[in-house]
């Protein structure tokens, strides 16, 4: 039988700024697709990213698009609102990267390809007893990263993975590991096991 390890007072409150965190930049995402939407509706159409949400806040700011004064006044309540949640944003990752420089397993799981201070400071806060785990494999067991099996009889059928435990953490996990895949693609040399495998 395996028993949950405890976690420190310390490593709640580090999830609890994690959690926080992911709250804030999912609003901020709804919000931009919101500003985006609306002034679609209006003929207005940036590119995509931070330069386009920004290109889209000056045409309101210094009114260089012909807007309805109402269309303007609530515009601008989504983008005041949009740039409170940055700033929320950025001191809650300020706190994360202190505790992450502060922390030694954190910082040595930053050494990891594809693993950065976000990633690392919540692997090390969520898995207080890494030693549970015999394997790398049961690890991706316990996240939900493993396939699912579903056989009856003589099938043997794999699903897709089951997707049990954090869903934040295997997330930025799956980022991180995309963001290796796009290196490797670009520059086979980097990793090579993984380029003969793709």
């Amino acid at each position: 039988m395996r028993f949950v390890a405890l976690k420190s007072r310390e490593q709640q409150g580090v999830l609890m700024l994690h959690k926080t965190r992911d709250l804030l930049v999912r609003q901020r995402t709804a919000l931009i697709n919101a500003l985006r939407a609306e002034l679609a509706e209006l003929g207005l159409i940036t590119a995509t990213g931070p330069g386009g949400v920004k290109a889209l806040a000056s045409l309101v700011h210094e009114q260089q698009a012909d807007l309805p004064s109402h269309a303007r006044t609530a515009l601008l309540s989504i983008i005041e609102q949009l740039e409170s949640l940055a700033e929320e944003i950025e001191r809650l990752e300020k706190k994360i990267l202190a505790w992450h420089r502060s922390d030694d397993t954190s910082r040595r799981l930053a050494t990891i390809p594809g693993i950065g201070p976000i990633t690392a400071s919540v692997i090390a806060a969520a898995v207080p007893y890494p030693g549970q785990f015999r394997s790398g494999r049961q690890f991706a067991a316990w996240l939900g990263l493993t396939p699912r099996p579903n056989s009856s009889g003589e099938k043997d059928r794999i699903g897709g993975i089951s997707k049990q435990r954090d869903g934040y953490l295997r997330r930025l996990l799956v980022v991180g590991a995309t963001a290796i895949v796009r290196r490797v693609r670009a520059d086979p040399s980097r990793q090579p096991w993984l380029a003969e495998l793709l």
